[in-house]
Formats: C-alpha cells, structure tokens, sequence
C-alpha cells in the first residue's frame, strides 16, 4: 500500500488502434505527486524522429481528449528531455495549456538551447546531463562539468535556474530567484536573490557578482547570508570557500590573494 504522495496517475489517452504503440514514445500527461509533467518523446529513442507538427498533435490530442483529471489552473513541468524547443515552440506549447486551464512553470531539459530558450520566456528551468533519466540519481558523480550556460536575463523572483555546469547570467539575480549551478556562478550584474555554486559538492566553485547583495549564498555544503547592514559602496566581489566558511573578497583582491598563487 502506498501513500498519498508517492500514488502516480497516468493519463492515458492512446487510441484502441495504437495500443501497441511504446507509450513512451508518445507524448504523454502524468500526475506524480503534487506535480501534473507534460513528457515529450526523446529524440534519441526515435529513429524517425517524429517532427514538431506531429508532436503537436499528439499534444492537442491528449490535453482534448476524454475526461481531464486535473485541477484548475495547475501548474505544469514539462520534461522536454531532448527535445530541440526555441521560444516560439514553448509559447505554442505554453498557449495550449492554457486553453485548458493549465500553466507551464518548469522546464526540464538536456539542451543547452532548450534551456537558454525556457529561461528567457521566464520559466524555471533545470538542465541536466543527458547520461540519466531526469527523475535518477546518477550512481557517480559525473567528472566533467556540462558547458556553460549563458543567460541574457532578469532572473526574477520565483524564477529557478539549474545547470550542471558553469552559469553565466548578464543581467540582474532579483530577491526571490535562485541559480544553481554544479560549477561557478557569474552574475553580470546585480545578485540579490539565491545563488548556490558547487552544487554537487564541489568546494573550490566561485561566485562572482558586480554588486553583491545576496538573499544567500551557498558554496557546495556552505552557506552565508548578506549582513544586515548593506556596505555603503559596491565593488565587483568573488564568494569562496576558506576553512571557515564562505568569505567574499573585491574582486581585484581575490586575483591578486589567489589567481597568482595558482598561476
């Protein structure tokens, strides 16, 4: 007998002729826990991938079809997996969902492009190597850091950034945002909402802002909050790990106390 939280519903919606059909190369609607995930067919497990008119379809067909056994206005994750999606496909995909009184909030994908596209539509985002499922722990700790992800964004509050990598955003972390980030953290701009680098455990990540005003700061397994009382003037200033816990230091400083003893 199972609870209440870990009770999974599917919403099967497959046509009697298509039973023999891999429901998981189908899109799909899935209730797990409190969350209703919107699954999009990997591309990968596809040989004749199927094209975004036929994903389309099947989407329509599946929020249309038959009873709906979600509340109003519930919020939606959508596991896009591989799946290539540019800004104007997730507003297509957005726009359907809120005909029937859904709203996409998280956006779960493997692609660098997928990623960018979701976090500058203002959705929560969290990519994750394509190695394993997105609901598995992988059973190591990956070695090499995903590329990069460069953000031209507000993150703003209620805005969730994660990448198993490097995050650079050019533009302001707002109070109420978090990035998360396996590598360093790079805000080009103003970080005041959440940032936590190292996420995987790795104590020698950074986080770098030109105005630091943090809600908080996490570095692998430490943590810091801003002082009370904000510094009268700002300078571009590095977060890092020292033995006793995170210390932020001028930027200049930093590469002179650090850089050049690692050179």
């Amino acid at each position: 007998m199972t609870s209440d939280s870990a009770q999974q519903l599917e919403i099967s919606t497959v046509p009697q002729n298509d039973l023999a059909v891999d429901c998981h190369l189908q899109v799909r609607l899935k209730t797990e826990g409190e969350r209703l995930l919107l699954i999009l067919p990997p591309e990968a497990a596809m040989p004749g991938a199927a094209s975004w008119s036929d994903l389309w379809q099947q989407l329509k067909h599946r929020l249309n079809a038959g009873e709906r056994f979600w509340p109003a206005n519930s919020t939606v994750h959508l596991m896009a997996q591989d799946r290539l999606l540019d800004g104007q496909k997730l507003q297509a995909i957005a726009d359907a969902l809120l005909e029937v009184q859904l709203q996409l909030q998280r956006v779960y994908t493997t692609r660098r492009q997928t990623a960018v596209a979701a976090a500058a539509a203002g959705y929560s985002v969290e990519q994750q190597p394509p190695t394993y499922s997105l609901n598995q722990t992988p059973s190591e700790p990956a070695q090499l850091l995903a590329e990069p992800l460069y953000l031209q964004i507000t993150v703003r509050s209620g805005i969730e950034i994660r990448h198993p990598g490097t995050i650079v955003i050019l533009g302001d972390l707002n109070p109420g945002g978090e990035v998360v980030a396996a590598g360093d953290i790079f805000v080009w701009g103003r970080l005041r909402g959440v940032a936590h680098a190292g996420a995987d455990g790795n104590r020698n990540c950074r986080i770098m802002a030109l105005q630091m005003e943090p809600t908080q700061l996490r570095i692998a397994d430490a943590v810091a909050r801003a002082p009370e009382t904000p510094p009268s003037q700002f300078y571009p200033e590095v977060a890092y790990v020292t033995p006793g816990g995170i210390r932020i230091a001028r930027a200049t400083d930093f590469s002179k106390t650090h850089l050049l003893l690692n050179s």
